[in-house]
């Protein structure tokens, strides 16, 4: 069985996915995007797709957004390390949440700006439909949908998110059920992706949920293990493991490491990302002028069909890898990296 998932990796690559991410200049008709990218579960950016957006020029400027939003009260998730939703920890490893407080937009978007990893690090992101909540004030510096992603899809967008943070915010690789529209208004949004068939690859286990709480008093984070203990499956990879730690995360994770590189791509202001649902994606940001970046995306309702079903079987498949050689001789070098030609 090992065999036959390894040249599944392959396959998919060779038969639908090809070296790097499709990239438009205008926006696709529904029915192309429908048929080219969401029936094959194929990511693709669109790089004139929000040009019209009043937000591209206003939310640069951190004086209109904190004049804009200043009576507003914004959920502020705070994290000791930029890595909320993420696996932590030295010895005993967990699911670590970010601390989240309610405060005024201004004070928090002074926070976010402020960062500083390895003492606080500030990011609004909450992903409860905030931005048509949260962000209702400056809701028409945007669309309220994407329009021919609206009719491809046949609904409307289930939520719509507000991300604003620094370089300091990084979130790890991860899943979502939602087919993904992922605007960038300002700054840079970098993405690794590895598609649903790679599933084995990210090393996915099961760990204890716990909670960050912050201390005003001594600016000071304490991280708790949830009574009564809940597990939470999460990828254990960091794809960028600091040097000391690269040697021992690549032996822990070859099937990561040595396998088919992750496709890596560069979203800028003005673009927009297709993320398919059940894509696993790792993030990181580049700021803007305006000292951050900021992004809104439009969760859809996936379809719960048979590439769905098929997913949840290659999940449940027990695997241990017999060799990577396989993987390795199909010829990828490196400058065929599957990467977005800009990056």
């Amino acid at each position: 069985m090992a065999k036959e998932i390894e040249n599944l990796w392959r396959e998919v690559r060779e038969l639908s996915l090809g070296t790097k991410i499709d990239r438009f200049d205008s926006q696709p008709s529904p029915v192309k995007f429908l048929r080219n990218y969401v029936s094959q579960s194929k990511p693709c950016i669109i790089s004139k797709a929000i040009t019209h957006w009043p937000a591209l020029k206003l939310w640069s400027d951190p004086a209109y957004l904190t004049g804009a939003l200043s009576d507003d009260v914004v959920s502020l998730h705070l994290t000791p390390n930029g890595c909320a939703d993420a696996v932590t920890g030295d010895s005993d490893l967990c699911f670590a949440s970010a601390h989240v407080e309610k405060v005024l937009f201004p004070e928090a978007l002074k926070v976010v700006q402020s960062s500083c990893k390895g003492l606080k690090v500030g990011y609004l992101q909450q992903q409860n439909d905030c931005f048509r909540t949260e962000y209702s004030t400056v809701a028409l510096d945007c669309d309220g949908d994407i329009e021919w992603a609206t009719e491809a899809f046949g609904c409307s967008p289930e939520a719509v998110n507000l991300w604003i943070g620094t370089d300091d915010s990084v979130t790890s690789f991860h899943k979502d059920h939602y087919e993904n529209l992922y605007a960038v208004v300002s700054g840079e949004k970098h993405f690794l992706l590895l598609p649903p068939t790679d599933v084995h690859r990210l090393y996915i286990e099961q760990y204890p949920a716990a909670n960050y709480s912050y201390h005003r008093d001594t600016d000071a984070f304490k991280l708790e293990v949830e009574e009564p203990v809940r597990h939470v499956p999460w990828s254990s990879v960091d794809p960028y493991p600091s040097p000391e730690k690269e040697a021992s995360e690549r032996l822990k994770f070859p099937l990561f490491f040595d396998g088919p590189k992750p496709f890596h791509c560069t979203v800028k202001a003005g673009e927009v990302l297709y993320l398919p649902s059940m894509w696993f994606h790792h993030v990181s940001q580049t700021p803007g002028d305006g000292g951050y970046t900021i992004a809104v995306n439009y969760w859809y309702d996936m379809q719960f069909d048979i590439k769905y079903a098929y997913f949840n079987f290659l999940q449940s498949l027990s695997y241990k890898s017999s060799s990577l050689n396989p993987i390795l001789s199909w010829g990828e070098d490196e400058d065929s990296e599957s990467s977005d030609a800009e990056v």
